[in-house]
């Protein structure tokens, strides 16, 4: 019998241009192994962008950056960009600047619908790849008490619209119309597909 597969301990074959735990994480569940590279890129929206264009810009400039901030570092790796924007009427819900910010975003989307958007972009031998995923999600009515104890608990403070689906968050979220892996960081089925069209191998059920 085959041994699981553990990204852990594989040499890296991508580089996340992000130090998000959550997309190492979900890149390893696909037998993935990263080399950590995050960059600072300014973040502003630009006027009259829409939300699905922000976050495919965001992607792409990660993944270009990523791709020329470290020459000689060793392997010559593909390097994947990524960004999620929670968008509430068109507009994008950035992480909290405080607890009242933080209790404003959970009011606003409380007992309602709103659209998590995520894109990947993979730059490598066949140039810049990318993919966007829209997903809606539902969130059940909540409490003032709860939302001022879910910020207490640390967790929404660096979380874009002020939450996360896979942490504490799981129990506001009534339900997920698209990619729940996309919801947390990562829309894996279209990064999985964008990886291996680099070149870069992915676990696809074959005994190891």
């Amino acid at each position: 019998m085959s041994e699981p597969l553990d990204a852990d301990v594989n040499p890296p074959v991508l580089r996340l241009a992000s130090a998000s735990p959550r997309r190492r994480e979900l890149l390893a569940s696909i037998g993935v192994a990263v080399e950590i590279a995050p960059v600072d890129i300014d973040e502003t929206p630009h006027p009259g962008e829409t939300a699905q264009d922000y976050v495919a810009r965001l992607a792409r400039a990660k993944a270009l950056v990523g791709a020329g901030s470290m020459p000689g570092a060793g392997l010559d790796l593909p390097v994947l960009g990524s960004d999620t924007s929670v968008v509430r009427d068109g507009e994008i819900l950035g992480k909290p600047v405080d607890a009242e910010d933080a209790f404003a975003m959970l009011r606003s989307l409380s007992g309602r619908w709103h659209q998590v958007m995520t894109s990947v972009a993979v730059s490598g031998p066949a140039g810049v790849l990318e993919a966007t995923v829209v997903s809606d999600v539902l969130m059940r009515e909540l409490q003032d008490d709860e939302i001022r104890a879910y910020w207490h608990t640390g967790e929404p403070a660096d979380k874009a619209g002020g939450y996360a689906i896979q942490g504490l968050a799981s129990i506001f979220v009534e339900r997920v119309e698209g990619s729940y892996s996309a919801v947390v960081g990562l829309p894996l089925y279209e990064t999985a597909s964008l990886l291996r069209r680099q070149g870069v191998p992915v676990w696809n059920g074959a005994l190891l």
